[in-house]
């Protein structure tokens, strides 16, 4: 996921940068870093989980609780 990309993400959602900080349990301040794709002149990555979690968001999921119990209890 490019800078742009990841910016064109969270206004696809309306989301402002603080908002899209909450959804992905990030600062805002980092949001900033990844649609400049920088950090203090460094080249900065966003990361796999980030990444998912944009996906995670945009289809609508808040949270992961883990995949359903079976009636019997066991996986």
């Amino acid at each position: 996921m490019t800078p742009a990309t990841f910016k064109r993400w969270r206004k696809s959602l309306g989301l402002s940068q603080k908002e899209a900080a909450r959804a992905l349990g990030l600062k805002r301040r980092v949001v900033q870093y990844y649609e400049k794709g920088e950090r203090d002149g460094a080249p900065i990555e966003i990361p796999k989980t980030v990444r998912l979690a944009c996906y995670a968001v945009a289809m609508g999921r808040g949270d992961y609780e883990g995949p359903p119990a079976s009636q019997d209890g066991q996986i």
